[in-house]
């Protein structure tokens, strides 16, 4: 079981085992905000509540100057995994400005293509295939972006992370 830590300010931080957070939290150095009811942590003498989301006691900021690194993951989960061009599942990621002509591997220049696009379009432009972009490629914005264990979040974490992404 995972848990997502917050700094006083209630942004996200990062993802912990509950373990970890139930050690910050024994130390006074974090509170649970939210528990998993249905699963207590039991030891030979008491048991605990198990940690799903938790408050660290002292305000950690957060660096809003972080670039979020590119990844071929992290371009299929911006454009969720679907074609730039087609809007189709995509597994694959196409440079728009082919490599083979100077384009680089930023967040400006790759989308989620799917297979047969990516294929079609080869070493050529959306222009001269006469495609259009379904959107325009960007670095992604927001802290969801920059804590890792994020991509994969629980339900209950779904009010602490919506004023995030927004």
């Amino acid at each position: 079981m995972r848990t997502l830590v917050l700094n006083a300010g209630y942004e996200p931080l990062a993802v912990v085992s509950f373990k970890r957070a139930l050690v910050l939290v024994m130390n006074q150095k974090a509170t649970i905000i939210q528990a998993d009811q249905g699963h207590p942590v039991w030891a030979a003498t008491e048991s605990w509540e198990r940690p799903s989301v938790i408050l660290l006691t002292r305000y950690v900021r957060l660096p809003r100057s972080r670039a979020v690194p590119v990844s071929r993951r992290g371009v299929l989960r911006r454009d969720d995994h679907r074609c730039g061009y087609c809007g189709k599942n995509a597994s694959t990621i196409d440079h728009v400005q082919p490599r083979s002509r100077g384009g680089r591997d930023t967040w400006d220049n790759l989308v989620a293509c799917c297979l047969r696009c990516n294929n079609l379009k080869s070493d050529r432009t959306p222009a001269e295939m006469g495609w259009d972009l379904r959107f325009d490629p960007r670095m992604p914005q927001g802290t969801t972006w920059v804590v890792s264990g994020v991509e994969r979040p629980l339900p209950q974490w779904d009010e602490f992370l919506a004023p995030a992404a927004a």
